[in-house]
């Protein structure tokens, strides 16, 4: 009955129609445009299911002839894995079908000919097919088929194999003809690229140049151009953008990955592995990507060229393979990197290292900018202008005469307060919480007067610990001294026992007493007293201390004498204390100031330097300062500070003598340029 079913007609035509479809789908794929990945493995499952074999494997020929496995079908059933005189046979068959470009079957377990090392290894029939474009070998189709079939039947495999891959070259030639017209296209775009990347010297304009028509050739979401400066590359250019801050996270990190892989100097294709990255580098990207969320990040270093033997200076000494700068090209949204990409971005890459180093190299040249800037200014002395640029001359001439030898009072500026000469801070002396207010923000306060009174459950249950203690440590001395009294103990031993005992308890009262003492104190301590007579200055003390816990030396308020003298404390920067310890030098220690009162700023009233403190402190954001106090009292009337409050804002200014009227506007210029650049050098 098996027999009869095999040669079942309407099987056979069922089989017949299946394979037809196949073939049909074969002949749809080698017209379509997929990646060639795609291909070989939609051709090779159909071609198997089609012969109903048992695996297969397309072998394509890559760079200097060698054969790479694109995509294999149950290949390991072979057994050529863990056989390696097998491996090696297997490998002479396939370069016997290269170099004769024929269709080959070579039966399980034989050799080709009479050459042994040329042999099929293997428990299958294998049928090879060449894919020949013209007279070249560019692959090879392998089928693994089952060795009990018929002969007719296996010239059949053969017949349809060799159909197959005439369809598979259709598809090859196909991708070399898009592949040609694409390289076409690109030729006249890398021309366009080119002209425009070498139309300038400017490095600048060079790298804005090339990230944005870089982006047009190469056909990416972004590309940016980073710059070596010393031993780091800084962003220069970002596609898309004509202005960009470089402080940025996003930008800082950019720069951040270009260096690292210009300091090793092979390029970094990200997909979103790292493995096969130095550590430095997988840092550096995983950072920059976690900020940018691009899938696809390319970094190529960029290098110098190197020079002709006629573009050499002798006497220079030429780094090999010289990094100055990378190329970053970037995908958003879609982690995969076509053929075409990776050619279009070498060829940015490679004519960019060679515009940028020309650039940099007329940059560099000594004086550049001197001689660019003075070829402008020909017109400056033509006949026409020349009345002008003599006028012009003589106006700036006079203009740095008058700047010079002119002089001009210089007064130092500082910022400062105005402030009661006595004042008191009031400090808490234990820790507790304040349970009760005596005074409020202006009131009138005497010395020693009750300001606030603290709780303390500390001293309190110390005191009353210390108390209790103290009672038992007396009773216990006084029955202790009663039974020595009446000589309740008549040996030795334990008289002599008693008076130890005695004396301890008496050492313990001591102690307690002392302790007793001294929490006696820090109870008296809760009563914050008044230090001296005056007013309280301190805003909003309820809100800020009523019920609130405090801590042992906290500030509470402040006490000032707001009827008695009063002095503005200026906070003068210390890079202008040189001025003013000159002028001290040339016109006495009490140098006269000038101050306004934020309250009244169009009063200017008047005052001498009382004293400098001898040390320079930080105050919040006014950086490093020193102390100054003036005496306002013997040189300011003192009806005209109307409502004097302590902590005013004062604008002040120290008269230092005459300076010409350059140091006097241009001091401050001067002196950055001494500290921060000559001071380098």
């Amino acid at each position: 009955m098996s027999t009869e079913q095999s040669m079942n007609p309407d099987l056979i035509e069922q089989t017949k129609q299946q394979i037809r479809t196949l073939v049909g789908e074969i002949s749809q794929l080698s017209r379509s445009d997929i990646a060639p990945e795609d291909f070989y493995a939609e051709f090779l499952n159909r071609v198997v299911s089609a012969l109903a074999a048992v695996g297969g494997a397309v072998w394509i020929v890559e760079d200097e002839g060698r054969l790479a496995l694109k995509y294999q079908s149950n290949l390991q059933k072979s057994g050529l894995r863990d056989n390696e005189e097998g491996q090696r046979q297997h490998s002479r068959l396939l370069q016997r079908v290269m170099t004769g470009g024929e269709a080959l079957m070579v039966p399980p377990h034989s050799g080709v000919g009479e050459d042994d090392d040329i042999a099929n290894p293997t428990d299958f029939l294998i049928v090879l097919g060449p894919l020949k474009i013209d007279l070249d070998v560019v692959g090879i189709i392998e089928i693994l088929q089952r060795p009990e079939t018929g002969i007719s039947a296996q010239r059949g495999y053969l017949r349809f194999l060799a159909q197959m891959c005439d369809l598979a070259v259709d598809f090859i030639k196909s991708r070399q003809l898009r592949h040609f017209s694409d390289r076409q296209v690109l030729w006249s775009q890398l021309e366009d690229f080119t002209r425009r990347v070498h139309d300038t010297l400017d490095p600048y304009l060079t790298a804005y140049t090339i990230a944005n028509e870089g982006r047009r050739l190469i056909e990416c979401d972004r590309v940016s151009v980073a710059i070596q400066h010393g031993r780091k590359c800084r962003v220069e250019a970002v596609s898309g953008q004509d202005l960009f801050d470089k402080r940025s996270n996003t930008i800082r990190l950019l720069g951040q990955l270009a260096t690292r892989v210009v300091e090793t100097g092979d390029a970094v294709w990200y997909t979103g592995d790292t493995s096969n990255m130095a550590p430095q580098v997988e840092d550096a990207v995983q950072e920059y990507v976690d900020e940018s969320h691009s899938k696809t990040v390319a970094v190529l270093p960029l290098i110098r060229p190197e020079l002709t033997e006629e573009q050499r200076d002798p006497e220079k000494v030429y780094a090999p393979h010289e990094p100055i700068g990378a190329l970053i090209v970037e995908q958003i949204e879609d982690s995969r990197i076509p053929d075409t990409m990776v050619h279009r971005v070498a060829v940015v890459a490679e004519h960019s290292s060679i515009a940028i180093a020309n650039a940099m190299e007329h940059q560099n040249l000594f004086l550049m900018p001197v001689w660019r800037a003075l070829g402008k200014t020909k017109w400056v002395f033509r006949a026409r202008t020349l009345p002008k640029t003599v006028a012009i001359t003589c106006a700036v001439v006079a203009v740095l005469l008058c700047l010079i030898f002119v002089p001009w009072p210089y007064e130092v500026q500082a910022d400062g307060t105005l402030e009661p000469v006595d004042r008191s801070f009031v400090f808490a002396r234990v820790d507790g919480v304040v349970q009760r207010m005596h005074v409020k923000h202006g009131d009138e306060v005497d010395q020693g007067q009750l300001l606030l009174e603290l709780r303390s459950t500390d001293v309190g249950m110390r005191l009353l610990q210390i108390g209790r203690d103290l009672n038992t440590t007396r009773e216990q001395l006084r029955n202790k001294r009663r039974a020595y009294q009446t000589g309740e103990y008549s040996n030795p031993e334990d008289i002599a026992r008693l008076g130890g005992e005695m004396r301890q308890l008496v050492a313990k009262e001591d102690n307690l007493e002392l302790q007793l003492r001294v929490f006696q104190e820090k109870e008296k301590d809760l009563r914050i007293l008044s230090p001296r007579r005056g007013r309280v200055v301190t805003y909003d003390l309820q809100y800020d201390l009523e019920n609130r816990p405090v801590k042992l030396g906290q500030e509470l308020m402040e006490v000032a004498d707001t009827e008695g003298p009063w002095y503005v404390e200026l906070m003068m920067p210390d890079d202008r204390m040189g001025q003013i310890v000159q002028a001290q030098k040339d016109f006495g220690d009490d140098l006269p100031v000038t101050f306004i009162l934020a309250t009244e700023p169009g009063v200017k009233h008047e005052g001498r330097i009382k004293e400098i403190d001898w040390s320079a402190e930080v105050h919040d954001e006014k950086g490093n300062t020193v102390l100054i106090k003036v005496d306002i009292e013997n040189s300011v009337d003192r009806e005209k500070l109307a409502d004097l409050r302590p902590g005013t804002e004062v604008k002040a200014k120290v008269y230092c003598g005459h300076r010409s009227i350059g140091y006097k506007l241009f001091r401050d210029l001067w002196a950055f340029i001494q500290s921060r650049v000559l001071f380098r050098f």
